[in-house]
């Protein structure tokens, strides 16, 4: 593996702990695509870090628990705005 690409995955996997961040907003903070970030995380990582992969793994496991969540709140702030003009 590259050392760049190295680089990047420590990089993503230490942003997304220290932010409890998404893979949607990592993504977007790095100006790389969702897929990018899915590789490095789940693939890439394991074999530079099983250890902190496993940190990470678990952030974005209570992130994807929690999406149900975060959608159905943007809806109804969205049709809160739509209803109060």
């Amino acid at each position: 593996m590259k050392d760049y690409i190295e680089e990047r995955v420590l990089e993503l996997a230490r942003y997304i702990l220290d932010t409890n961040s998404t893979v949607r907003a990592t993504a977007k903070k790095f100006r790389v695509s969702k897929s990018t970030v899915h590789k490095d995380i789940t693939e890439r990582l394991q074999e530079i870090n099983p250890g902190l992969a496993a940190e990470v793994k678990a952030v974005l496991d209570t992130n994807k628990a929690e999406r149900h969540i975060r959608g159905g709140l943007a809806t109804k702030e969205k049709y809160h705005s739509k209803s109060s003009r």
